[in-house]
Formats: C-alpha cells, sequence, structure tokens
C-alpha cells in the first residue's frame, strides 16, 4: 500500500492543542513557516526529519536539490526541509510527499563576515535552516555555505553543549586503505588548549565509534615527532591528558603518517588542522593533474590509461572528498553538517548520510554524556 501521504500542521507554542484540519501535502505546502509556529512532518511513521540550506555552496541550488532528490529514493525514513529561493529550486526538486520548500529572500555569501551576516541576515537560507533544528522542526541540518557564518549559526543559534568550550569541525579524511580517520579541529578555533584537545578527542573518538563502527577506535595527537617529549607547550600537556583517560590513545602521529591510517582520530588546534587539509586537498588534486598530463603524453600513454582506467578511476575515489560526506561541527546540541563549497549531488547525498548516522546514534546525546563524566572526575 502507498505510504500516507505527509501533511503539515501548525502547532501553536501557547500550549493550544495542535490544529486537526484539512491535511496539507508538504509538496503543496506555500513554504512559510510563520515566527512562533511550528512545522509538523505527519507521515505515519516516526521520521526523521533534516533541514537543508538549499543556497549554500559553489553550485547551489542545483547540485545541492539533485543531492536531496537522489536521497529522498534512498532514505525513506526521512523528511526535508528546503531553505532557499522556492523559484530555483523547484526547477531541480523532484516531486515528493517528504519534502517541504520553505522560502527565504536572503542568501549569505562567501564573502560576508560570518557573525555580522548571522545577526543581519535573520532570513537568510542558513539562518533560518538552523532556527528549524533550534525548534525542534528538524533534528539535523546540512550547509555548503560560508564555513564561518555556519559555525556562528551553529554557536548563536543551535547551541552548544553544556560543558564544550569549543566546539570542532570533524571531516572524515582519506587514507590510502580506503579506511579514513576523524580530524579535529579544522578551522573552528585558530587557537586552542590542551583541555580542548582532550575534548576534541573524546568527541572523535565517539563519532568513530558511533558512527564509523570502529570498534576501540585509536586515537592520535599531530605532532612533529613520536617522542611523548616532543612538540609544544599545547602538544605536551595535551599528550598527559589524554595519557590519563581511557580512551585508546596510541600517542603522537607525523603529519606525513596520516594517509597511512596512523590514527582512526587525530586531534590538533584548529589553525594546524586546516593548513593539513590544505594541503591534503592540494597534493591529491596536484597529483592527479600529473598523472592525467603523463597518461595523456602520447599513443602509447593514452592505450596505457585505456587499460587502467577502472583502476584510476577507483583511486580517485578513495581520495574523493565526496565520498566521505562532510564535516561535522562537534560539540552542538543537534549535529551541523558542513558540506565542501563545491560539493556535489553526490556530496551532498553523503552528507544527508552522514547526519543520518549522527542522529540514529544518538551522537549528540553521547558527548553530553561523556563530558558530564569528564566534569565528575
Amino acid at each position: 500500500m502507498p505510504e500516507k501521504a505527509a501533511v503539515l500542521n501548525y502547532a501553536s507554542r501557547t500550549g493550544k492543542p495542535f490544529s486537526r484540519g484539512p491535511a496539507t501535502p508538504v509538496a503543496a505546502w506555500p513554504g512559510k513557516l510563520s515566527h512562533g509556529k511550528s512545522l509538523i512532518l505527519e507521515t505515519g511513521l516516526n521520521r526523521m526529519k533534516l533541514a537543508i540550506d538549499a543556497m549554500g555552496g559553489d553550485y547551489a541550488p542545483k547540485e545541492i536539490v539533485q543531492g536531496i532528490n537522489r536521497a529522498v529514493n534512498a532514505f525513506p525514513d526521512t523528511a526535508f526541509i528546503l531553505f532557499g529561493d522556492e523559484t530555483q529550486i523547484r526547477k531541480e526538486l523532484e516531486t515528493s510527499d517528504r519534502v517541504a520548500v520553505i522560502h527565504t529572500d536572503e542568501v549569505i555569501s562567501g564573502t560576508d563576515e560570518p557573525v555580522r551576516a548571522v545577526r543581519r541576515k535573520k532570513n537568510s537560507s542558513m539562518v533560518r535552516m538552523a532556527q528549524a533544528v533550534k525548534d525542534g522542526e528538524a533534528d539535523a541540518c546540512i550547509s555548503a555555505g560560508n564555513t564561518g557564518a555556519l559555525m556562528a549559526s551553529g554557536l548563536f543559534v543551535v547551541g552548544r553543549i553544556e560543558g564544550i568550550e569549543r566546539p570542532a569541525l570533524a571531516p572524515v579524511l582519506p587514507t590510502t586503505d580506503g579506511r579514513g580517520f576523524v580530524m579535529l579541529d579544522l578551522g573552528a578555533n585558530a587557537e586552542a588548549k590542551p583541555e580542548h584537545l582532550l575534548q576534541f578527542a573524546i568527541m572523535g573518538s565517539l563519532y568513530a565509534e558511533k558512527v564509523r563502527g570502529l570498534k576501540n577506535p585509536r586515537v592520535g595527537l599531530l605532532n612533529i615527532g613520536t617522542e611523548e617529549k616532543k612538540g609544544n607547550e599545547l602538544t605536551k600537556k595535551a599528550f598527559q591528558l589524554l595519557k590519563e583517560t581511557d580512551l585508546n590513545f596510541t600517542g603522537n602521529v607525523e603529519a606525513r603518517d596520516l594517509l597511512e591510517g596512523a590514527a582512526d582520530v587525530v586531534v590538533t588546534d584548529g589553525f594546524t588542522g586546516n593548513m593539513v587539509l590544505k594541503t591534503i586537498e592540494g597534493t591529491a588534486g596536484s597529483l592527479f593533474s600529473m598523472i592525467k598530463k603523463v597518461f595523456m603524453h602520447n599513443l602509447k600513454t593514452k592505450l596505457a590509461a585505456a587499460m587502467i582506467k577502472s583502476e584510476l578511476s577507483g583511486l580517485k575515489n578513495i581520495m574523493d572528498y565526496s565520498e566521505y560526506g562532510g564535516s561535522g561541527l562537534m560539540g552542538l546540541n543537534a549535529p551541523v553538517i558542513k558540506a565542501h563549497g563545491s560539493s556535489n549531488a553526490n556530496a551532498i547525498y553523503n552528507a544527508v548520510r552522514q547526519a543520518r548516522e549522527m542522529v540514529q546514534s544518538d551522537v549528540t546525546g553521547k558527548i553530553k554524556h561523556a563530558i558530564q563524566q569528564l566534569e565528575q572526575k
């Protein structure tokens, strides 16, 4: 039997009972969520709801919406609320009773100053998306837009978990064996204290275990050498803190060993982490460019390339960021996913998969519990 059509009912926050008037299919909903009202997606099932910034990213809204189209077909237990220019969104959107479009007339661009933009552009797709999570209209949110603005939206709108001093950006980066590793922080905080790195390690370990399915994940501290006494005051003190925990702390790891899978979780400050990330991205791009140039050199090399085309594609997939989803902004009251600015539909689809896994595994709740236990010691 076809599943029950999703409907919208408005619920007053004044304590009045929900309206039980005529049901309105989500696909036909005009897309205006009034302040002080609650959007309820009722489908007859306990569906997960994800809020999406459809206007964030280099290729928005086309690639964002196409990624959601794929996710709608792949995840029948999930409903989506898209925020952005409704006319542009509907040009790409496939009809579904599990997708609502909310029109917004403001966009936070990549050049906007993050905090100012979040405070001034209240009707932007990004801020409205974050507000939906805060108000309980959605379980998690995804944006490929301005990183700083998304972090500000996460902090000021979604809110920080009590006890977490600094949220951290935590993407999964590739390794040569295809396993990948979680690294944090990669840019949320330029500076950090040893206690922050300890919290990063706890959050990263929980994510690796609950979402990535790694039993007893290995935690490493990024440093200039593997010896315990190496590094600056930050890493030396962080080493001692990590050594005293119940985490599977394996010690210091060097940057040259990251892609060889030296650890399942690697912690560092945001300044260092962001440079490592950009170096990996740049090196991978340059390497593939050089390989392509070699194989396109003459007829002999072109024939060779044709013979190993599938193997080269497999290698590219291992190093492709879009296969790993986005960067989770760890330490907030709900999952917030930062997709790459140049995300295509595949990257958005995988970001949805990532957000779903974080919600299903209750990563936020487990982080809250871990931090409470840490504070009690």
